[in-house]
């Protein structure tokens, strides 16, 4: 018999609640490795591909990310809560300052709580706003104006920077920031609330000191338009010293006469603004460097309204009679285009060579510019006791005076320098070709002292005759507007030029004219005003059309042809006379809006401003590279103007702009 096989193991049985379930499958466990080896090269590249862009997103992100939270690491916002609140302050609004007795440091508790608003607190800390993501490169224009965001080349500033200024007494920082947009950018203005040293609250002190809470300026809108001044000085200085006009984004100049327009043109901008470096250095070169003995043709309105009436101005404002003798000279140089057949002077004049003509392409001048020179060339006869310049610009008034082709005081834009009688006689407009006529029918009548009746009742006829014939509404807003008419048809477009007849209208009536007068100058002022407010610059445009019948729900269209912009002063010119008579502080706002856009889609970091080609694309204004010379004598002189308080600087009882701005005396009652 065999013996029992003899077992090498030992047998042990678990119960169930011990066991697991167990099958004979090789359930190996594959390492990472493997499993990455058996993916397909493509499959490989594509997850390579995510986790490397993965990784760059993370690193260009970081910055973003700690910029957030930088504000909680020192002294974070949700410290500032709790001190505050274990104090218990309320803010104080941003705009009113509590004056308080000297030697005590103000407290919010010092203040009842009826003056101030209650705010509360929120129960978490507010985290600084994340950065403005930027926006892609337009592509439309050339490259060199591709814009970073909404900045173009042009515009960015080289290192454009922060400036934190340290207040002397206090040690306190406000943070000021200083780029291309603005003359002035807005400060983050604060104050530090601290402890009350009494520690009074609901007091008679109290009542007094929440009484004398005053309203605090955030910018010095005076200031803002001089450091305007300054930067487009700055330019024509370093790029066009002695040319007639700056091309800022190019950094070069601009010839039309060769005669400095820019610099004399803003001779009194400078001496009002009280530029008295600048005026200097100005006086040096008109003394050293102004000559007149150019074989050079000029257009007679242009250089009379610009260099003598510059000249003229500055002669009055300063009393140097340099200017006086530099005005002698060009005045005299100008009088060959007035040796005409009919005494209705030609359009050009050269004036090294004595001699005058019209544009080769006609011999017609426009009404605009012959009748637009009697201010300037009347102050010269006086000053000069030469009656020649009077007596050459005053026949020219009593023609036109006479002249057959009027449309109830309306007048047609040209007139022909041989038989001296309006040419193209269909049209009638306020515009461009005429609209400083009706301008200095008003103001030679101001100048005279008021004696020239006939020239006051060519104005009266010529009001009434754009009330019956060019004034409409505009639908949906009932924006009065003045449109032009062509054989009998109203177009309703209306220039930029047209927005000094608010301005206009309104110094009429401080001279005693009708008080309906001043009902049409707020209501062209309003549409002035909307031609900038609807644009998305905030710029007007050179010309817009108007809907008389709700179309597209806007009261403005802007043809492409017109979109451009150059710097105009007609608009706030009339909201400085406005201001001047009314006193709404309205006006002073919608000048200020102007200047800010003027300083956002303009301005030009290497100095200088250019005009733009499109008012109504705000990521590409198109800078077409050019400052007329007329944004230094007009457009800043009057925003000045219209910011300063002093009401006797030049007195409108005792000067007269001409339509350059210049400002020339009304004459003395004896003379």
């Amino acid at each position: 018999m065999y013996s029992p096989q003899r077992k090498d193991f030992v047998s042990l049985t678990l119960g169930e609640q011990h066991s697991r379930r167990y099958t004979n499958a090789k359930h190996r466990r594959q390492s990472c490795w493997r499993k990455w080896k058996q993916l397909s090269r493509l499959q490989r590249s594509l997850i390579l591909f995510l986790l490397a862009f993965l990784f760059i997103c993370g690193v260009l992100s970081y910055p973003s990310l700690t910029e957030q939270w930088r504000g909680l690491s020192d002294r974070s916002l949700k410290e500032d809560w709790v001190e505050t609140d274990n104090r218990g302050l309320r803010p104080i609004p941003p705009v009113f300052i509590p004056k308080l007795p000297p030697g005590v440091v103000p407290g919010v508790q010092d203040i009842p709580s009826e003056v101030m608003p209650e705010i509360q607190r929120p129960s978490i800390p507010l985290l600084p706003k994340p950065p403005a993501m930027r926006k892609p490169p337009s592509k439309r224009g050339p490259p060199a104006l591709q814009k970073r965001g909404n900045v173009s080349d042009w515009q960015l500033k080289e290192g454009e920077e922060a400036m934190v200024k340290r207040d002397e007494d206090g040690g306190n920082e406000a943070k000021t920031v200083i780029s291309w947009r603005g003359a002035m950018i807005e400060a983050e203005q604060g104050t530090e609330l601290q402890s009350t040293a009494h520690g009074k609250e609901g007091t008679e002190a109290d009542a007094e000191d929440a009484a004398s809470l005053k309203p605090v300026k955030a910018v010095d809108h005076v200031e803002a338009v001089r450091e305007a001044f300054r930067h487009a000085w700055k330019g024509y200085k370093a790029f066009a010293w002695g040319h007639d006009e700056l091309k800022p984004v190019s950094k070069t100049h601009g010839e039309w006469f060769g005669l400095g327009l820019t610099l004399i043109d803003a001779l009194d901008t400078m001496w009002i603004l009280g530029l008295k470096d600048e005026f200097a250095e100005a006086r040096k070169w008109v003394e050293t460097e102004l000559s007149f003995s150019k074989n050079v043709d000029v257009n007679l309105f242009e250089s009379t309204i610009r260099i003598l009436g510059g000249l003229l101005s500055t002669y009055h404002l300063t009393g140097d009679t340099l200017f006086l003798d530099k005005a002698k000279d060009i005045g005299s140089r100008l009088m060959p285009a007035f040796k005409t057949p009919s005494k209705i002077p030609y359009s050009d004049v050269n004036i090294g060579e004595g001699t005058a003509h019209p544009p080769r392409w006609t011999t017609d001048s426009t009404v605009a510019e012959v009748t637009s020179i009697q201010l300037e060339f009347r102050e010269l006869s006086r000053l000069t006791k030469d009656p020649q310049y009077q007596n050459a610009v005053e026949e020219v008034t009593r023609q036109v005076h006479r002249l057959e082709g009027k449309r109830d005081g309306l007048v047609p834009m040209f007139i022909n320098t041989n038989s001296g009688k309006f040419t193209r006689r269909g049209a009638f407009t306020l515009g461009a070709r005429a609209d400083s006529y009706y301008e200095y029918l008003l103001k030679q009548w101001l100048q005279s002292g008021k004696k020239e009746t006939e020239l006051l009742e060519d104005y009266l006829q010529a009001i009434e005759g754009v009330r019956k014939n060019l004034l409409r509404q505009t639908s949906p807003s009932k924006l009065t507007f003045v449109g032009e008419l062509s054989n009998g048809r109203l177009n309703p477009k209306m220039d930029h030029l047209v927005c000094f007849l608010p301005g206009t209208l309104a110094l009429g009536v401080h001279n005693g004219l009708p008080t309906d007068h001043m009902e049409l100058a707020l209501q062209l002022m309003e549409t002035c005003h909307q031609m900038y407010a609807q644009m998305e610059t905030g710029l007007s445009p050179e010309i817009a059309h108007f809907n008389l019948q709700s179309n597209n729900g806007r009261d403005i269209d802007v043809k492409p042809a017109d979109r451009h912009n150059l710097l105009r002063p007609e608009t706030v010119e009339s909201l400085f006379y406005m201001y001047r008579f009314t006193k709404d502080s309205k006006y002073r706002d919608w000048g200020w809006d102007i200047m800010q856009s003027f300083n956002k889609y303009t301005r030009v970091p290497s100095g200088g401003y250019t005009s733009i080609g499109n008012v109504r694309d705000p990521l590409n204004p198109v800078p077409r590279d050019k400052m007329e010379s007329f944004f230094l004598g007009e457009t800043l002189k009057y925003l000045f103007l219209l910011f300063s308080d002093d009401n006797e600087l030049i007195s409108l009882d005792k000067y007269v702009f001409n339509t350059e701005a210049h400002p020339l005396p009304i004459w003395p009652s004896t003379s």
